[in-house]
């Protein structure tokens, strides 16, 4: 059950090629509409959704922990449906998301910046200056997203399969390449050994979110590693009672078998106070 990833700029038309790939290969396209219909059932409402998604995430203050949660939450979407196959995930860093799954084929769209600016002029009906203005938010919206949350250049061809210049090719053309692409045997091959891979990172995901929605802790970013049900957690809080309440959200998350801590108690604020 193969994956497709779309990585793309603004204005370059990749979204309407995504419509015909899955009509033409009867793929689910997950985009920010099915997103946003299946938040409610993840616990995510739409007011959070809109602040973050595609945004770079922060970890300092509970308001940015719960940001962070919501990211969080989008990406255990794409999971599940990334576990399902035949689905093409629109942009969200799912090639990233996805790194080391052998059944993705990861596309990224590119093009000129000015056609992209006319195109996205004429297909929103506004001035040209506006549309430069929009594109290049986004632009740095999306790399710093890419860059913050991955540590990887957004526009690094190595993290993609194939790169299409919309700027010289027809949609046709892109679309056919795709099609003939998604059939390679090597991503049939490698749908068992994804699986087993996505369903590691959907524990180590669904063990992060809850830590970071815990009222109990001062959260700092843990390393987690969860291998069929294995789970290993690396970090630093404050008190032993955060480091017992840690332990116990972990164990209480459906999937985990066991649970090795390796976490330390720092006192910053004892350290901050004999400086």
């Amino acid at each position: 059950m193969a994956v497709i990833t779309i990585s793309r700029e603004m204005g370059t038309g990749a979204y309407h090629i995504a419509e015909e790939l899955a009509k033409r290969l009867k793929y689910a396209l997950v985009d920010g509409v099915r997103i946003g219909a299946n938040a409610a059932k993840y616990g995510l409402s739409t007011e959070m959704l809109q602040m973050v998604d595609e945004k770079p995430p922060s970890y300092i203050t509970a308001e940015d922990r719960k940001r962070a949660a919501a990211l969080n939450t989008i990406e255990l979407i794409l999971l599940d449906f990334a576990r399902k196959g035949n689905v093409i995930l629109y942009g969200r860093g799912g090639q990233d998301l996805l790194k080391g799954c052998g059944n993705v084929l990861r596309l990224r769209f590119t093009a000129c910046f000015e056609e992209r600016v006319e195109r996205f002029a004429e297909r929103e009906w506004i001035d040209p200056d506006l549309a430069s203005s929009m594109i290049r938010r986004s632009d740095h919206q999306r790399g710093g997203f890419i860059h913050f949350y991955f540590d990887r250049n957004w526009s690094d061809p190595m993290g993609y399969d194939l790169t299409f210049n919309m700027s010289r090719l027809s949609e046709e053309t892109v679309i056919e390449n795709v099609v003939a692409a998604i059939k390679d045997p090597i991503f049939k091959g490698s749908e068992k050994s994804a699986a087993v891979l996505i369903d590691n990172m959907i524990l180590m995901k669904k063990i992060e979110t809850a830590l970071l929605n815990s009222p109990a802790l001062d959260y700092r970013p843990f390393a987690i590693v969860a291998e069929n049900g294995k789970v290993k957690v690396s970090g630093y809080l404050a008190s032993e009672e955060e480091k017992k309440s840690a332990i116990k959200i972990v164990e209480s998350i459906k999937g985990v078998k066991s649970v090795e801590a390796d976490i330390h108690v720092v006192n910053y604020k004892a350290y901050k106070e004999r400086t």
